[in-house]
């Protein structure tokens, strides 16, 4: 699903009406019953509804949301920050079909009144005062309105975006200097914004409603966009009958060393959870017995290795490595793996001699520092999963150059070397050699621990291997089955959104994944039920 800007979604807004013929009137209602069917789902116990709302169309789609919600029996009062008079075109015509009475507050003066506070005080309130064409900072008496949000200490619904909020941004923190609805669940309509993505002003639950406008009509240069069901579902659809163990791909690990045997058996655990047939960890001799103790399911094969207990370049020899790649779906090379120089110098041998698909991580990657010209993404598919410190080390500059803008140093490096770049932190970002970027959106801080990206390694192979098996990589070059990846990289934070709810966010650890990963495979299968897409599974009202 792509992401839009505020100016590319009114021009959505127009081509579907001017184009396909779908009056702007049935968009704000569909828009404003998408807003009701959110507050009936999320909130069935709620006695009394208060709408606040703006004389812009955000307004209008409260006016809708009032109406349906009075007429399913709920309690509802209006706020409505203007004279009736000044409203036009299709929220006029809303507010027209209105049976309720609003309160109405024009200056300060009267939105200080009992009658107007008295909305404030509802069991939920609605925020329908300023949409996504608004730019801060908020003036005159709307800032104190959108102020009495938080003095009111209710659960917040905004429609389409938090009200004070530049539905633009994409900086982390906002202008504190303006007022912002504390919203603690947002619906917007038809694509997402970059706020709802980047912004930390946006909390909770965010949904997004089809409303009429259809998938051509969807256009954007931001080349952003967020998984959904659609992606993820030829991976995740039931399995063949007939299938057997050679049918979902041959993983193999290749990484580990003294110390660090955990991160490669962690990357081959994850790889079988997450639905490979087969995994193979090769590590070094003297760390085999303890990558073979973590999971019996995982296969072993030892390399040989150097003082230092990390992999040799004596593993490449007499065919050794030969043999053990042939019939391998994709390869897994890094977690573990050391940064002596001898196992750098079998990393890049590795790379260079060997055309299986490749995942590359951790020391893998800080193997090819100062000489990226070896990641050839166009001589066989390869996917990189670095943290922002790898990704300084790749591309010979800071974490600040890396954190200041995400976005373009990922989209530049993946379009460069031809091949796929996961970008791994907040908001994890999938570069694609095309120049689309995919923004993931679960996941938590809970996360930020020892092992989760070795984790992650393992499940981008897995997936990867089973989509190879499943359906031909694009013949293009550096194009393996992106949907694979970009499908790990969100079923890895859902996993360890589970995993929170279970073990709380200070106590987890990567392989508290391993088991949550079930259910975070069933919550993302029963969105496929879903006329609406969630970009927070965990707050859906599809699971209780």
């Amino acid at each position: 699903m792509k992401i839009v800007t505020s100016s590319e979604m009114r021009e959505i807004d127009r081509a579907t009406s001017a184009r396909f013929a779908v009056p702007s009137l049935t968009l704000m209602e569909n828009a404003g019953t998408a807003v009701a069917d959110f507050v009936l789902r999320r909130y069935p116990n709620a006695a009394s509804i208060g709408i606040i709302c703006g004389k812009g169309n955000n307004g209008g789609d409260g006016f809708v949301a009032a109406r349906k919600l009075h007429e399913a029996g709920m309690r509802v009062s209006i706020l409505l920050l203007a004279d009736p008079g000044e409203l036009k075109g299709d929220a006029a015509a809303m507010f027209k079909r209105l049976s309720l009475q609003p309160v109405l507050a024009r200056n300060d003066e009267e939105l200080r009144s009992a009658a107007a506070q008295q909305v404030y005080r509802a069991d939920v309130l609605i925020d329908g005062i300023l949409g996504t064409g608004f730019r801060p900072p908020v003036k005159g008496f709307y800032a104190d309105a959108i102020g009495a949000f938080a003095k009111a200490d209710r659960p917040v619904v905004a429609i389409d975006i938090p009200s004070g909020l530049d539905s633009d941004e994409m900086r982390p923190s906002p202008d504190a200097s303006h007022p912002i609805v504390p919203a603690h669940a947002t619906v917007t309509f038809t694509a997402p914004k970059p706020a709802h993505l980047f912004s930390s002003a946006v909390r909770g639950p965010i949904m997004v409603a089809p409303i009429g406008s259809p998938e051509e009509a969807i256009v954007s240069n931001l080349g952003l966009e967020v998984p959904t069901w659609r992606e993820m579902a030829s991976l995740l659809s039931p399995r063949d009958p007939e299938a057997h163990k050679g049918s979902f791909g041959h993983v193999l690990v290749v990484g580990g060393s003294l110390g660090k045997a955990g991160a490669a058996a962690m990357a081959g655990m994850a790889a079988l959870r997450s639905g490979a047939g087969l995994a193979t960890v090769a590590c070094p001799r003297s760390v085999l017995p303890t990558v073979a103790g973590f999971m019996p399911e995982l296969m072993t094969e030892p390399l040989e290795e150097t003082e230092a207990g990390t992999i040799s370049l004596r593993a490449l020899e007499y065919g050794r490595m030969d043999a053990l790649v042939q019939g391998k779906s994709v390869i897994a090379l890094g977690p573990g793996i050391g940064r002596h120089a001898e196992t750098t110098q079998f990393v890049r041998t590795l790379v260079e001699k060997f055309r299986v698909p490749m995942v590359i991580d951790a020391d893998g990657l800080n193997a090819f520092q100062g000489a990226v010209e070896k990641l050839d993404g166009a001589a066989h598919p390869l996917v990189l999963t670095p943290h922002p410190g790898e990704m300084s080390r790749l591309i010979g500059g800071t974490i600040a150059d890396v954190e200041d803008d995400r976005i373009a140093v990922a989209r530049k490096f993946a379009q460069e070397r031809k091949l796929v770049l996961v970008l791994k932190g907040h908001r994890t970002l999938t570069a694609l050699p095309d120049g689309r970027v995919w923004v993931n959106h679960s996941g938590n801080p809970g996360m930020a621990t020892g092992g989760m990206g070795d984790i992650l390694t393992g499940m981008v192979a897995s997936l990867w291997a089973q989509g190879l098996h499943r359906k031909p990589v694009s013949p293009s070059a550096g194009s393996p089955a992106w949907e694979a990846i970009v499908t790990a990289v969100y079923l890895h934070g859902l996993a360890g959104d589970v995993a929170r709810e279970r073990r709380g966010e200070l106590s987890l650890t990567a392989t508290d994944l391993l088991p949550a990963l079930r259910e975070a495979i069933r919550r993302v299968q029963a969105t496929a039920r879903e006329k609406y897409v969630w970009l927070n599974e965990l707050s859906s009202p599809a699971w209780p």
